[in-house]
């Protein structure tokens, strides 16, 4: 759903101190990701027996034994590849927990975010896993700026919840605080993101006060915004908050990227399942409950430094 023009800070610690948590995920990059992305890229196949809810997938990818995720590989720290090119962070992690629980390996297929959904559709992919927030609109098919049906939608598995952020040069924040500020500048922003959702939603709200608008450069890719930033072609990027604080601790060792204000609009990540997917969906649902009662769900989001985010129940299509 295009988001409300209300800005609500979350109630997550404070920006500072999460980026410090951060910090900590970012070394261990080097000690905590090697062996589980080699399963991942790898795949070693996950035995059914033993695996507690096998029997709840459809036959068919118990058949195959493998759950093929659309995802956009380029979101570091949820999802990116590492120094030695394999897939990595949040996403590949908690799907290797939830292959153990379902006998099955989850291959991540890297593709651009804007054609995930539409990868479902055309049953490209089983599953998309890729920080994607889990909207009404999504949830229906509906077009957020028309407000025209455009898909059949999609069901959510929600894992996670982030809220999202501003982010500029360091040292350049142009007297950046709010997301009322934004009128008069351009930002960078990954198309048909939650973010991309909030930025026209403030151009049309800087509009209606009779202020010049805020311009808005899409792009494919995060990194592609945060270049267009770079290079001063725009003031601001807008990304989920566990995005922005990666890239502020980690771009340029530090010193390329500052955030600025507090996050907003905290919604759930959902895993998304095609509408008719019901029984890959409901195991799903089951494994990732699974995981968080386990405890590994908890030793995955406190290895990146994200547990603020962390859920307790997974629910089916929570977000609003």
């Amino acid at each position: 759903m295009t988001a409300s023009s209300t800005r609500r800070p979350t109630a997550a610690q404070s920006r500072l101190a999460a980026v410090g948590a951060i910090a900590v995920a970012g070394a261990l990059l080097l000690t905590g990701c090697g062996d589980q992305t080699k399963k991942n890229d790898e795949g070693d196949s996950q035995s059914a027996s033993g695996a507690p809810l096998a029997e709840k997938l459809p036959q068919a990818i118990r058949d195959k034994g493998v759950i093929k995720v659309g995802s956009d590989i380029a979101y570091a720290p949820v999802e990116f590849k590492d120094d030695s090119g394999k897939t990595a962070g949040i996403d590949p992690d908690l799907a290797a927990a939830l292959g153990k629980q379902l006998g099955v390996k989850f291959e991540f297929q890297n593709a651009t975010f804007d054609t995930l959904v539409g990868g479902l559709a055309s049953k490209r992919y089983d599953i998309a896993m890729s920080a994607m927030t889990d909207t009404k609109d999504r949830q229906e098919g509906i077009d957020g700026d028309t407000g025209k049906k455009v898909g059949a939608g999609v069901d959510f598995v929600d894992y996670f919840t982030a809220g999202v952020s501003l982010y500029t040069n360091k040292g350049d924040d142009q007297g950046i605080k709010t997301w009322d500020d934004l009128c008069g500048k351009t930002m960078a922003v990954q198309r048909n993101t939650f973010s991309h959702d909030l930025a026209k939603e403030q151009a049309k709200k800087c509009e209606k006060a009779g202020k010049k608008t805020l311009k808005i450069e899409d792009f494919a890719t995060n990194p592609e915004a945060e270049t267009r930033m770079r290079s001063k072609g725009a003031n601001v990027v807008s990304a989920d908050f566990p995005i922005a604080a990666y890239s502020v601790k980690n771009s340029g060792g530090g010193n390329y990227f500052e955030i600025v204000g507090d996050q907003v609009e905290a919604g759930p990540y959902g895993i998304a399942v095609a509408k008719d997917n019901t029984q890959l969906r409901d195991a799903l649902q089951a494994a990732v409950q699974a995981v968080i009662d386990s405890g590994e769900y908890k030793k995955i989001v406190e290895k990146w430094g994200v547990a603020d985010g962390a859920i307790t129940e997974a629910k089916i299509n929570g977000g609003s």
